[in-house]
């Protein structure tokens, strides 16, 4: 038995309602990464060592999309950043994030995304990636 695996296989979806969207399937992109920042798990102790256990519903955390300088997907990142910083301030956590694996049918759902910061900026002899962090308030993992 064996599993295969390809990034080619990704496509995302970035989307505001103000801006419109771009459709991501790989072109000048080199990586994605979802982490969760709330842990769902908390444990108190007692002085007895009895353990309350308790369980948290925070489903926020951040996505990293690394991608070329040059890339069309930078440049329209770029366009998206500018415009929500002259825009109204309920505009910017207006960012949707879909990413969908059809090997792995995987379905990642973000909502209520905005910007950590501009990506750091290199110059150097030889191209480089920037990469893109995205704070989102409910990003929502299954199986597609």
């Amino acid at each position: 038995m064996y599993s295969t695996y390809s990034f080619a296989d990704l496509a995302g979806v970035l989307a505001h309602p103000a801006v419109g969207q771009y459709v991501a399937t790989g072109e000048g992109t080199g990586s994605i990464s979802v982490s969760m920042t709330t842990d769902r798990s908390a444990h108190d102790v007692a002085a007895d060592g009895a353990v309350m256990v308790s369980k948290i519903k925070g489903r926020n955390g951040t996505i990293t999309i690394s991608v070329q300088q040059t890339s069309a997907l930078n440049k329209w990142l770029l366009k998206l950043y500018n415009y929500l910083e002259q825009a109204p301030s309920s505009e910017w956590a207006g960012i949707s994030i879909t990413l969908r694996s059809s090997t792995m049918q995987d379905l990642i759902r973000a909502t209520g995304v905005s910007f950590q910061k501009l990506p750091d900026k290199p110059f150097q002899a030889q191209g480089q990636q920037v990469s893109w962090v995205f704070m989102a308030a409910d990003i929502d993992q299954s199986v597609a």
